[in-house]
């Protein structure tokens, strides 16, 4: 690519003024991180929607630049001047979904949710982790997909082990005599129905969704219920009352 076509590039990319200076006069310098511009900032966003919408109608794999700049309204060679392939697409979508989710669980699970009875616990935890995966289903395909690139499943990995830390310490309170090991079954058990319920609710739409919301709601309820319930917590603390 010749300098003029460079210097093109970076100015529609939104690149840093100086750093275009630099490569003119051949002085050396540190790397500038871009400052993009809002328009440039408006059409990555354009961009990612367009992704997501191409990757839940095809899947990662059979996606691809061409479609993702055609479900955008534009051409290939815009798409190139924000994003070099697929994969780098999938990356930053995959990254912003993964910050999403976890500030919305981080709210789901505040103590204000957790010191409610358990039925409405479960309402206020749930209720938002179901929304998100609702209103984004790039993210299910992103996170549970074949051929993703490797840095999104392992930040997945990661969150998903936070988020099964997080339950096991919402069950302990519960549970001060139980052995770790029985704590730790116990989270991943309703973690894995939570999933599962999960697929089964992303599946329909409609009344059959909130149908199956609910129905995952009562396996929840019931499975933790004689565990966690208000039953359970009075067992479990009345022998400690003075």
């Amino acid at each position: 690519m010749s300098e003029a076509k460079a210097t093109k590039g970076a100015a529609a990319d939104g690149a840093d003024g100086g750093s275009t200076a630099h490569a003119a006069d051949g002085a050396p310098g540190p790397a500038r991180p871009r400052r993009r511009q809002a328009r440039g900032e408006a059409r990555i966003a354009q961009l990612l929607r367009a992704a997501a919408d191409v990757f839940c109608t095809s899947g990662y794999t059979a996606s691809s630049t061409n479609a993702i700049a055609r479900e955008a309204g534009v051409s290939p060679g815009t798409l190139y001047q924000f994003f070099p392939n697929k994969e780098a697409i999938a990356v930053e979508l995959g990254d912003q979904l993964l910050n999403r989710w976890r500030d919305t669980y981080g709210a789901a699970f505040s103590q204000s949710h957790i010191e409610l009875p358990l039925d409405r616990m479960l309402d206020a935890i749930l209720d938002p982790l179901i929304a998100f995966n609702c209103e984004n289903p790039a993210f299910s395909v992103l996170m549970h997909g074949s051929e993703i690139p490797g840095r999104i499943t392992e930040e997945h990995d990661t969150l998903h082990a936070t988020m099964l830390t997080r339950v096991e310490s919402v069950l302990a309170g519960y549970l001060p005599d139980a052995p770790a090991e029985q704590v730790h079954r116990i989270a991943d058990m309703a973690f894995m129905i939570f999933k599962a319920g999960l697929d089964l609710i992303m599946a329909h739409e409609g009344e059959e969704r909130e149908a199956y919301i609910q129905e995952l709601k009562t396996v929840m309820f019931r499975y933790l219920d004689p565990l966690v319930g208000d039953d359970a917590l009075h067992r479990t603390r009345a022998p400690h009352a003075p």
